[in-house]
């Protein structure tokens, strides 16, 4: 896996600018802040943030790989304004569940996600080299 920073750019906070891997492609759907039994955990972002992450490592688990696989994640969230007030738990969690690594990431507000109460959706592919 190699991050692409182009020469000159400044360097992100979170993210990377781009990720380039070659080896089995894992695409995880997009998760949500619920537990196994599709129960939302929490009213509160920073919670949902880190169930949806959690769950996210669950479904790469199945496929034999783990955080440091993930290239890609894009969040759609219900609230930018919620999201940012949140983002001092949401670092954390993120770094208690997926570590230092940062793959390329998109945020996208959105006017609603299809479960009732989810604030917060994560999309992810991973590569799992050969």
């Amino acid at each position: 896996m190699q991050v692409l920073q182009p020469a000159g750019w400044a360097s992100p906070k979170g993210y990377s600018n781009g990720i380039a891997a070659s080896g089995r492609q894992v695409f995880v759907a997009g998760q949500i802040g619920w537990d196994a039994e599709c129960r939302i955990v929490s009213d509160d972002f920073a919670a949902q943030a880190r169930q949806a992450l959690e769950n996210t490592v669950a479904v790469l688990r199945e496929a034999g790989a783990g955080p440091q696989h993930i290239v890609r994640m894009t969040w759609y969230v219900t609230d930018k304004h919620e999201y940012s007030a949140a983002s001092r738990e949401i670092g954390a969690a993120y770094k208690d569940v997926i570590g230092k690594h940062y793959p390329a990431m998109t945020l996208v507000q959105v006017a609603d996600l299809l479960e009732p109460g989810a604030k917060v959706e994560i999309e992810s592919t991973a590569v799992v080299p050969d």
